[in-house]
């Protein structure tokens, strides 16, 4: 027997046991009180390693070492009393949590205690001791991506054609076929390697969601708008679009030029199985540039649109309350703009070093808007998550980013599009299409990403981090627990887990 073979059976041998000892715990996590779920609760199982809470409360871990009587897993949140279970213990599918009870007040009522203002200077005096750090790390991360869009009103408005074949049936059917609502999902399992500045990505496993036929049918579609074209349209005609008062001239030729390159791109695609997002960029190059752009986004970094200790003199601080995160005392302080700021949320600030460790906010106004002869466009969601967590270093990072960015648009505007040609005789128009569009639509996309675990790597360990930039995802057509059998996700919620593609 070769060393080869010898090296892959011992190597399945390990796979096969490390399968046969793993355990899955799974449970939903609720105050005690009210029965209500506890979103965002952190259940740690060993040092630096844990899970974190679902929008449902919900949790599932995997262990891959039968528990002795010292292992347990330890369940923390804002504002309850940690609970500790052991791992040998039958673990119910509910478990309860206690308000923590506190008397924090007595102890910050100093002759000179700190008002919200002086809190947040402080805040900004540590911001680089308490996040900026060159460190290398590896992470085991999860990602989720979820994508919504839906189509509030589609019209065409058909109004004149002079090509038979292109009557207001036709176009009242392109509208109808255009998807009124799609869903699309994405998550990824693997580590993560780097810092703020540098990634790496290696990919373990990773799931796209979404239904196949809402983009076929389309291009079904434009395989008979482009056959009716050919038929009626003369080869050496041009097309003039016209919008309103703008207008813009078309070879004809070049359309046919980019539908072929589009066909040729389109069937690369289908041959080599790539994915729903695979047209442009690799999977891993995508999700790297998204995880790449939640970090970007995280408060005490220059670019990010949260200015909210930047520009702290532009917004409202009040102090609530105090509460406990991770067993350290926090100030609670709401926040809201002053003037035309776009940030309204809270912080949790700890008392001793002020770092903040969990940011909550939402923007109160648009953060663009366009609007101008019948054109519409709106970001009017900005909304999310971020909690941080100290490693051994005193360094806090993301253990948990959550962002959802959404729009609106609106097209309301007529559309003619007039062949002509200057090769034949007599008039040079030959056909004519107008239209009156009224469409309308939202987009919503959430990004989240999990850190389960991190560790500090050296600058050669970081080098020789590998990537696979040619992983493709695995296409579901339904939501399928046991394809992330033997992987620690954030459990999906109630939307994801109902999805499937109706045939």
């Amino acid at each position: 027997m070769t060393t080869l073979i010898k090296y892959i059976l011992t190597l399945l041998s390990l796979l096969w046991i490390s399968t046969i000892h793993a355990q899955s715990v799974s449970a939903k996590v609720v105050d005690q009180n009210t029965g209500d779920p506890i979103p965002f609760a952190t259940v740690m199982y060993e040092e630096n390693k844990g899970v974190i809470t679902n929008e449902e409360g919900i949790f599932n871990i995997i262990l891959y070492k039968t528990p002795t009587a010292q292992d347990s897993i330890h369940i923390s949140s804002m504002g309850y009393e940690e609970k500790a279970i052991a791992l040998t213990d039958s673990i119910d599918n509910t478990i309860a949590l206690v308000v923590k009870e506190f008397e924090l007040k007595g102890v910050f009522l100093t002759s000179n205690p700190l008002s919200p203002e002086e809190i947040i200077e402080k805040v900004e005096e540590n911001l680089s001791k308490n996040y900026y750090s060159q460190n290398l790390s590896r992470k085991k991360i999860f990602f989720r991506q979820s994508d919504l869009n839906k189509m509030n009103k589609v019209d065409f408005g058909f109004k004149k054609s002079t090509i038979e074949e292109l009557d207001k049936q036709l176009i009242d059917s392109i509208a109808q076929l255009v998807p009124r609502s799609s869903e699309y999902y994405r998550e990824v399992v693997g580590d993560f390697y780097g810092n703020y500045s540098n990634h790496k990505l290696y990919v373990d496993k990773a799931a796209e969601l979404y239904d196949k036929s809402k983009d076929v049918s389309m291009d079904g579609l434009g395989k008979k708008m482009e056959r009716i074209f050919k038929e009626n349209i003369k080869p050496d005609s041009y097309l003039k679009i016209k919008s309103g008062i703008f207008g813009t001239k078309v070879q004809l030729d070049s359309i046919t030029e980019a539908n072929e390159d589009a066909d040729r791109v389109k069937v690369e695609v289908e041959k080599n199985g790539e994915s729903h997002t695979d047209n442009h960029h690799g999977f891993n190059e995508q999700i790297v540039s998204r995880i790449s752009e939640l970090y970007e986004q995280l408060f005490f970094n220059e670019d990010s649109k949260l200015d909210i200790i930047e520009k702290a003199n532009r917004y409202e601080f009040t102090q609530e309350d105090y509460t406990y995160i991770d067993n350290e005392p926090v100030y609670i302080l709401h926040f809201e703009p002053k003037g035309k700021k776009d940030f309204k949320g809270t912080m949790y600030v700890n008392t001793n070093d002020f770092a903040v460790v969990r940011l909550e906010f939402d923007n109160v106004r648009p953060l663009f808007k366009f609007g101008l002869l019948g054109i519409t466009y709106r970001e009017n969601v900005y909304r999310g998550k971020m909690l941080f967590q100290k490693d051994a270093s005193g360094v806090y990072n993301p253990r948990y980013i959550s962002l959802e960015q959404g729009s609106y648009f609106g097209v309301d505007r007529p559309l003619k599009i007039k062949e002509k040609n200057k090769n034949v005789k007599g008039r040079r128009l030959q056909n004519e299409l107008s239209l009156a569009l009224d469409v309308r639509g939202t987009e919503l996309q959430k990004y989240e990403l999990v850190v389960f675990n991190s560790e500090v790597i050296s600058d050669t360990a970081y080098d020789i981090a590998p990537e696979n930039k040619e992983v493709k995802a695995s296409y579901l057509s339904k939501y399928d627990p046991s394809f992330w059998e033997g992987f620690t996700i954030m459990e999906p919620n109630e939307a994801i887990q109902s999805f499937e593609v109706v045939e």
